[in-house]
């Protein structure tokens, strides 16, 4: 059956790991084209907060689906999934080997489940859900759901939370109700897992130590601002289309730096939420991985956590790939 199919990567991992520095080393030795997998990257305007690679990188090792979408623009898991499913087939077609690299675990989900059944929950959106519904009570979130699924909200008693909740998390996540995810899989509509077709190898750069992770994750910050975020930002909030809540200004960073725009946070309150928004998001990446099956992990620090061997990462991915029969390295 390994022959049948065709080979695939997945390169993951939680954000200030260099997993774009890798994929694009990968190039190198293997045949691969880049597909981004970033629920921020898809988003045209947004390059500093997002360390978006450079025009000069991306001339190099061009990434599909970087700046498809305007930051007005939704974008969901299940759009990923199917845009993804035909550049990696796009990829195939050329007679090479599709890489998927990104931070946005509910994507990968997406491609390695399929779509039709449920997506999985997301640490991200339940979590923005919960803040929500903090601050304007679960009525209220119940009329929201009625506004884009009036299907399940007509089931669902505006005081049943977790329903509630789930519902807005499957419609976030994806753009498409609940009651349609419920249609489809009565009617057997789906798209199926990317296993089907394609024998997907699974890399994860972690790290033994936190601090060494949060470190890096406050100097690509402190980078990002000496950089110009905050001109990147203040031109999305002058635009007068875009609201804070929108997906695109939900970005970590974003909504720090929107806050403080709008009069809400200083300055130096926007840094410090900001830095904390990083680390939780590395901790939601880090919380999807755990127990994530078929995957193979390398660490970026040593057990010390004291130094960082960019050259002993590409080998130890190499050496994962080479073992793996669908690959000739």
């Amino acid at each position: 059956m390994v022959d049948k199919l065709h080979p695939a990567i997945f390169l993951m991992g939680p954000t200030a790991t260099g997993k774009t520095d890798l994929a694009i080393a990968l190039q190198q030795h293997l045949p691969v084209e880049l597909i981004s997998v970033d629920s921020a990257l898809v988003y045209r305007g947004m390059d500093i907060g997002t360390a978006k690679p450079s025009i000069e990188v991306l001339q190099h090792a061009p990434h599909r689906l970087i700046d498809i979408k305007d930051p007005a623009e939704p974008y969901s898991a299940a759009a990923f999934a199917r845009d993804a499913r035909q550049a990696m087939d796009d990829i195939r077609a050329a007679g090479k080997i599709p890489l998927l690299v990104g931070g946005t675990m509910l994507y990968f989900k997406a491609l390695l489940d399929g779509l039709g059944d449920m997506p999985p929950a997301s640490p991200e959106i339940r979590e923005d859900i919960e803040r929500q519904a903090q601050e304007k009570g679960w009525p209220w979130m119940h009329q929201q759901l009625a506004q884009v699924d009036p299907q399940s909200a007509d089931n669902i008693h505006p005081n049943h939370s977790q329903r509630i909740q789930r519902a807005l998390e499957v419609y976030r996540a994806t753009g498409k109700p609940m009651s349609v995810f419920k249609q489809e899989q009565q009617q057997g509509s789906r798209l199926g897992p990317v296993g089907e077709r394609y024998q997907v190898t699974q890399i994860a750069l972690l790290v033994h130590q936190r601090a060494l992770l949060h470190h890096r994750i406050e100097q690509r910050f402190m980078t990002m601002l000496e950089a110009g975020l905050e001109a990147e930002v203040r031109h999305l909030f002058q635009r007068g289309d875009l609201q804070e809540d929108m997906p695109s200004m939900r970005a970590v960073g974003y909504r720090q730096m929107w806050q403080y725009l709008a009069g809400e946070l200083t300055y130096d309150e926007m840094v410090q939420a900001g830095m904390a928004a990083t680390r939780q998001l590395a901790k939601r990446q880090l919380t999807w991985l755990r127990g994530w099956t078929g995957l193979h992990e390398i660490f970026i620090d040593t057990v010390t956590g004291q130094s960082i061997n960019f050259s002993e990462i590409e080998a130890e991915c190499l050496k994962i790939l080479q073992n793996e029969p669908i690959y000739k390295v």
